[in-house]
């Protein structure tokens, strides 16, 4: 849809956002961070449905916490929203030099050498942290990359997105034909960052174990890289609450799986995947997008997780 025929109901919900962002944008960071934060706890308690949502994901991940536990876990996780969202606020101030101070890297090395290669990079990433500002950042520092998008209903708040994410340098490919993008993209040496943890449909993805559980997963990210050889780099951007400051860190590339059979390397390596996405979240889990329906999507025959 474009812009042009945006309906009211577009332009109701895109005039609040509007607002939010421009009134945090010119607040120093610390200052919209803090802000941010509160917005995203004041979300925890007003916004039920999205709060039913974490609290449900996090008793099928772990059903040895307590209620307690999972409301103080996701009140973190709801904070770390807010926060995405001031940082996302402070894009058009960020500038190569300010970027330094408020992102570093760890494991950089791992991303160099794998782009030394020649043959593109792929960022295995997710909804985590405040993984807008990850590849922003990464852009700001000298490595300009693309990354799938999937296009919001709304065609006013796309806009907005896209201006503000594009800002560094970055550019998107959206997700309908998205495969022969990032092909070409990958053959001209390009980095390219695929958030991997969200619930796809039947037709479009594989129902892989994610947290024990069959979750429907894309397998875009073990296409591209069977068919390119381009290496597969974990990138994620965790927080350090005491210096209020990233560490964008990078791991060694994946080892393919290949056993001869490509639908079932295609299975083995997205399951791969999967585990280790799972092992970050593990390790910090109020960075997590826990209130997505990450296992919305089951096998034929299997009730709803989210009755």
């Amino acid at each position: 849809m474009s812009v042009r025929r945006a309906t009211l109901r577009h332009w109701l919900e895109y005039a609040p956002a509007w607002l939010v962002l421009k009134a945090l944008g010119g607040l120093p960071r610390s200052w919209a961070l803090a802000v941010g934060e509160r917005l995203g706890l004041l979300a925890y308690y007003a916004w039920g449905r999205l709060r039913r949502v974490g609290h449900r994901n996090l008793a099928l991940v772990f059903p040895q916490m307590s209620r307690r536990e999972r409301c103080r876990l996701l009140r973190r996780a709801f904070r770390n929203l807010g926060r995405l969202l001031g940082e996302f606020s402070q894009f058009p101030k960020l500038t190569r030099e300010t970027i330094r101070t408020i992102v570093t890297y760890e494991g950089l090395h791992h991303y160099e050498r794998a782009r030394a290669q020649g043959r593109g990079v792929l960022i295995l990433t997710a909804h985590f942290g405040a993984w807008e500002l990850s590849a922003f950042a990464h852009a700001l520092y000298g490595y300009r990359m693309a990354f799938l998008v999937r296009p919001l209903d709304n065609p006013l708040l796309d806009r907005l997105i896209e201006t503000y994410r594009t800002l560094s340098g970055n550019r998107l490919i959206p997700k309908r034909d998205a495969a022969r993008h990032a092909l070409r993209a990958l053959r001209e040496g390009e980095t390219i960052g695929i958030l991997i943890d969200v619930n796809t449909q039947p037709h479009e993805g594989l129902f892989c174990e994610f947290f024990g559980r069959s979750a429907c997963t894309s397998p875009l990210l073990a296409h591209l890289a069977l068919r390119t050889e381009a290496p597969v780099v974990p990138g994620f951007l965790i927080w350090d609450e005491r210096t209020r400051t990233h560490v964008l860190r990078f791991d060694p590339p994946i080892p393919l799986i290949r056993t001869g059979d490509p639908k079932r390397d295609v299975r083995l390596n997205t399951e791969r995947f999967n585990r280790v996405l799972e092992a970050f979240i593990r390790h910090y889990p109020d960075h997590w997008l826990w209130v997505h329906k990450r296992w919305h999507t089951q096998p034929p025959g299997e009730p709803s997780l989210y009755d």
